[in-house]
Order: structure tokens, then sequence, then C-alpha cells
């Protein structure tokens, strides 16, 4: 049984890679496109704007997993500086400062620049063509 499910493991890592990148990608769609609707936006040239910006761009090119690894690398860092700046003033612990999902990002997106984007990628698709050619 272990040896089937590790068969499934690169498609695996395709699949966090497209769920993560997803959630993280519709956090700047709110913030840019104002879609889904939210009570607030960040005001355009703001911090929080900017982020959303790169949320928006970076995140869209890990959901199709191109240049994944760079991608991923700044929004690892991305995600980083969001929980010091916006979480770990207000508690030590993330349970507390809501930033639990800036940490889990964080470590997911870290985890892709080691990994890469897996094979149900733009990345995957270029390096099989390139073998071939």
């Amino acid at each position: 049984m272990l040896s089937s499910i590790h068969l499934l493991q690169p498609h695996l890592l395709s699949l966090l890679r497209i769920v993560s990148s997803l959630v993280l990608f519709s956090y700047g769609t709110q913030k840019i496109l104002h879609f889904p609707a939210a009570a607030s936006v960040p005001p355009m040239g703001s911090l929080s704007w900017i982020a959303g910006l790169i949320e928006l761009i970076l995140g869209f090119l890990v959901l199709v997993g191109f240049q994944t690894r760079i991608a991923a690398f700044v929004l690892s860092g991305l995600m980083a500086f969001a929980y010091f700046i916006g979480h770990a003033g207000k508690s030590f612990y993330p349970a507390q400062n809501g930033g639990v999902a800036a940490i889990l990002f964080c470590f997911v997106f870290l985890y892709l620049v080691a990994a890469g984007a897996g094979p149900l990628s733009v990345d995957g698709l270029m390096k099989r063509n390139h073998a071939t050619a």
C-alpha cells in the first residue's frame, strides 16, 4: 500500500501547489479586483495593496506552475513579512494573533521552492518538452 501511495507523491505535490496558490490568489483578487466583495479594501498604493498585487500576480504564476520556485520564494518571504508586520505584535501565539494562515502559507511556499511545481504544471510541461527535444 505504501508503494502505491508513493506513486501519488508527484501529483499530490501539484495538488498542494494548486490549492494553496488558489487560496492565496483569492486574497489578491479580493484586495485588487474587489472580488469577492469585501467589507473594506486597502487603498491603492498602500502596503497591503502592494501585497495584494504580489499575491495576485505571483499567486497566479504558482497556480499554473510557471517559474514556480522563484515565485514561491518571493511569496514565502511575503508571508513571513505579513506575519511579523501584521500579526506577531498582537500576541506570541498564532491562534491568538490571527497569523495562522500567514505561517502556513510561508512554509508551504518555502516547501515549493525546494520541491518544485510537480508534473501538472507549465514548468513540468516545459521540462518534458525539453527532455524530448
